[in-house]
C-alpha cells in the first residue's frame, strides 16, 4: 500500500514558548557561597577518611562532643548549640544510641523531655576520633601559610556569627 502523504507539505509545527536570552556567563569559582559549599565537601570528605577507624561523621562528632561539653542536656538544646535541626539531630541520637555512645533518659522535672549524655563507650569513641578530627582541621588549613589560618577562622567566624540568624537551624553558641 503506498503512503498517502504528500513529501512537499512540510509537518505541522506546534507553538513554542519564547525562549528566554541566553543567561550571562558566570564564574562559579568566584561565588563564596560555591566556595563554601565546596570547602565543606572537601572537609566532610577529609574528615571521614581520618575518622574511618571509629565510623563517626562530622555531625555525630559534633553531637558526641556538644554532649560531653553539656551532660544530660535535653534534645532541643542539644540541636540549638551545634545549629542542627530537630529532626536531623533526633535521627543522629537514634543511630548513636543504637551503637551505644548515647543514653536517653526521663527528666525528673518534666517527663515529655529526654536527657541525653555519653556512655562509657560514648566518651571512647569520642576520645579516639578527637585526634582524627584535629588531624582534618590541619589538613584542610594546610595550604594556607601559618601566618593567614587565624585570620582566615576569624573571617570564618564574623560570617558565621553575621548570618546565624539566616539558618534553617541557626546555634546558640
Amino acid at each position: 500500500m503506498a503512503s498517502t502523504k504528500n513529501p512537499a507539505t512540510p509537518p505541522p509545527t506546534t507553538p513554542t514558548a519564547p525562549t528566554a536570552p541566553p543567561a550571562a556567563a558566570i564564574d562559579l569559582d568566584a561565588l563564596p557561597g560555591n566556595a563554601i559549599r565546596r570547602l565543606q565537601q572537601i572537609a566532610v570528605a577529609i574528615f571521614l577518611q581520618e575518622a574511618e577507624a571509629q565510623g563517626v561523621t562530622p555531625v555525630q562528632f559534633a553531637t558526641l562532643q556538644a554532649l560531653a561539653n553539656s551532660p544530660g542536656v535535653d534534645q532541643r538544646t542539644l540541636a540549638r548549640s551545634i545549629g542542627f535541626d530537630t529532626s536531623t539531630i533526633a535521627s543522629v541520637i537514634d543511630r548513636l544510641e543504637a551503637r551505644g555512645l548515647v543514653q536517653r533518659s526521663l527528666d525528673p522535672a518534666d517527663r515529655r523531655v529526654r536527657l541525653l549524655a555519653l556512655t562509657d563507650e560514648g566518651h571512647a569513641v569520642l576520645a579516639a576520633v578527637v585526634p582524627a578530627m584535629r588531624r582534618t582541621q590541619e589538613r584542610i588549613l594546610q595550604p594556607l601559610p601559618a601566618a593567614e589560618r587565624a585570620e582566615f577562622m576569624r573571617m570564618l567566624q564574623v560570617l558565621v556569627r553575621a548570618n546565624n540568624a539566616l539558618s534553617r537551624a541557626p546555634s546558640e553558641g
